[in-house]
């Protein structure tokens, strides 16, 4: 099965700019090398929130919004998919985020395949 993992981050993960360089580097490493994991097919940090474009279709017309869906407290930061024999690897995987300890939260959905 394939799992998202998806990073949710909040405010206080802007305090990684303000670590010396080698502890933010530390950091950034850990999310290279869960690329790296067996299972791991694919993952990427995206832009911030404020670059999103949110699309809606209202009567047969496209109507976009600059910016997320919802303003939320803890905005997606990231991804992962990863393929698994059982929840359990996946929640693990996602136990080694960093933003899962540093005040952030980690979702690990099961994605329906077709």
């Amino acid at each position: 099965m394939k799992y998202m993992i998806q990073i949710y981050l909040n405010d206080s993960m802007a305090h990684i700019a303000k670590l010396p360089e080698d502890e933010q580097e530390s950091i950034y490493g850990e999310y290279r090398a869960i690329l790296q994991a067996p299972g791991v097919i694919d993952g990427n940090q995206l832009q911030p929130a404020e670059t999103a474009t949110t699309v809606r279709v209202h009567d047969g017309q496209t109507v976009t919004a600059d910016g997320p869906f919802a303003s939320t407290k803890e905005p997606l930061g990231g991804y992962y998919l990863f393929e698994a024999d059982h929840p359990g690897a996946a929640i693990a995987l996602a136990s080694r985020i960093p933003a899962a300890r540093m005040g952030g939260a980690v979702e690990v959905r099961p994605v329906i395949e077709r």
